[in-house]
């Protein structure tokens, strides 16, 4: 069976309250004409006449005033639902869904996502981390608002997504006072045979780093390697042995997990990325982030 046209019960409950076509036809921007055909299907549809003609306007039938009494209850509940959201959706935070990937620094990410919680508009973060293809799947599928990332999405990745470089600095090497001590002289050379903590096989950095080494003629004994980056810190600070981080973070990791440094280099450059839909950054979350990067966080970098 055909259902109810609300349309069509709207245009009645209109013409009811303003007693007459054109005065319902005024409210509603339509012709009389277009009102009155409505009103017919609506009348066909009920199988009863719900108005008929007294004087100059329009009275309701018995009939029409329960059709009423219903479309008055229906449509002050969908103000009053309407208005509700309304309400609603002025305090509540917007969600903004933050992809990390799994080599970021997690110091970097709190740093450059701090300026979202300061923003006048009310957002709720919720970051996931995962591996660069997850993220950027979610991202198409519009799960994600924008991805944080140490490398720009690759040149033949079947998302259209577009990599924005957010800043870059150099490397520093860090580790427990004791092992600090002995490493700091002749740095980086002191980097020979000692103790090593690396990223994992994927990260970016981890073959940056070799290529230097190599260079230099330096072979450290890697110890150890992580996919997460704040556990190689912990093994770090437990004498383990040197691991790199961003110059960005060097004096918040220091503090943190009291650890000192080794040695600082400018040859071993850290990038980092907002990968998103937008070629152009329109989202004020995501601007936020890209302005306080370039124009802060990344100065004394560059």
């Amino acid at each position: 069976m055909r259902g109810l046209n609300y349309k069509h019960l709207y245009y009645f409950w209109v013409t009811a309250q303003e007693g007459g076509l054109s005065r319902a036809a005024a409210r509603l921007h339509l012709t009389p004409q277009t009102i009155c055909a409505q009103l017919r299907a609506l009348e066909e549809y009920l199988g009863a006449e719900l108005l008929r003609r007294e004087g100059r306007g329009l009275a309701l039938t018995e009939t029409g005033r329960t059709v009423f009494r219903y479309a008055d209850e229906i449509f002050s509940l969908g103000e009053e639902m309407a208005e509700l959201i309304r309400r609603q959706a002025a305090v509540q935070p917007q969600r903004f869904t933050v992809g990390i990937t799994e080599y970021l620094p997690k110091l970097v990410a709190h740093r450059l996502l701090q300026p979202v919680l300061a923003l006048p508009e009310a957002f709720r973060l919720h970051c996931q981390e995962d591996r660069m293809e997850n993220l950027v799947a979610g991202l198409a599928a519009h799960r994600i608002d924008l991805v944080l990332s140490d490398r720009p999405l690759a040149a033949d990745s079947p998302v259209k997504a577009y990599s924005h470089l957010l800043g870059e600095c150099g490397t520093s090497f860090l580790a427990r006072a004791d092992l600090a001590r002995r490493c700091r002289d002749r740095f980086p050379h002191s980097l020979d045979g000692a103790p090593m903590l690396m990223a994992g096989g994927e990260a970016v950095m981890r073959g940056r780093l070799w290529g230097w080494f190599e260079r230099l003629g330096v072979l450290p004994r890697v110890v150890a390697e992580f996919d997460d980056s704040a556990l190689m810190k912990v093994f770090g600070q437990a004498g383990a042995g040197v691991f790199c981080v961003p110059t960005i973070i060097e004096d918040e990791v220091v503090r943190q997990h009291q650890v000192a440094v080794v040695g600082r280099t400018g040859d071993v450059r850290e990038r980092f990325y907002v990968v998103s839909l937008e070629r152009r950054l329109k989202h004020p979350a995501v601007t936020a982030i890209h302005r306080t990067a370039r124009e802060s966080l990344f100065v004394e970098a560059a």
